[in-house]
């Protein structure tokens, strides 16, 4: 059976989250250019656009899809809670961690991207004003000084907000409204949702090729 035809049957073993997870993507010379999902990952693969990077003893081995597939099943009675698998048509495969782009030249991009999503990862999904954790669908971005006052929407001056909070500071001052912030909003030195992927085991690989003090990634 062709590899196009099994991707699309493979199935998360761990639930359907595991398809979402992130994976490390580098271009030809090894260096971080973007992170995609489990699931473009594996089309890539089977596409034989990617390569499967994997550490193995401090030395970085690349697999085809078809050696990955191997290394899988030879894997599959030694799993580890760090690994995530994805049911295929008789066999299991391992969720890869990196991939590689065999014919792409792409750069890294520098920077770092001014948003909602990074700046809820910034603030912890936590309130800044009662210091309270909520999930995204419950929080909203808050000017510490409103822009009627003439506030920037800025790393600054945009802080995570619960709608409790928000609608009772409403358009004014933190010293005005008798309101106190958790810390003072500023830029990240990187990404703030790179820094969470770093802290977590299940990408423990990606610090190979992440430098975490000069190299910021475009999450997607």
């Amino acid at each position: 059976m062709s590899g196009t035809a099994i991707a699309p049957a493979m199935m998360p073993l761990g639930g359907a989250g595991t398809l979402g997870l992130s994976v490390l993507v580098l271009n030809r010379s090894f260096a971080a250019v973007h992170i995609t999902s489990v699931r473009r990952a594996i089309a890539l693969l089977y596409r034989h656009i990617a390569e499967v990077v994997h550490i193995e003893e401090g030395q970085y081995t690349a697999y085809s899809i078809d050696t990955w597939r191997e290394l899988s099943v030879l894997q599959t009675e030694f799993r580890t809670p760090d690994q995530d698998w994805i049911r295929g048509v008789g066999y299991d495969l391992q969720a890869p961690r990196v991939i590689r782009l065999v014919a792409c030249d792409r750069t890294p991009r520098h920077g770092l991207r001014f948003n909602r999503r990074n700046v809820f990862a910034r603030d912890g999904n936590r309130c800044q004003y009662c210091g309270k954790h909520f999930p995204t669908s419950e929080l909203s971005l808050d000017h510490v000084v409103p822009r009627s006052r003439g506030g920037l929407t800025s790393w600054e001056n945009i802080v995570c907000a619960c709608v409790g909070c928000n609608v009772r500071k409403g358009g004014r001052t933190p010293h005005e409204a008798h309101m106190h912030l958790i810390k003072q909003p500023v830029k990240p030195k990187r990404s703030p949702l790179l820094s969470v992927k770093l802290g977590n085991p299940k990408y423990a690989s990606w610090k190979n090729f992440v430098d975490a003090a000069y190299w910021t990634v475009d999450l997607r």
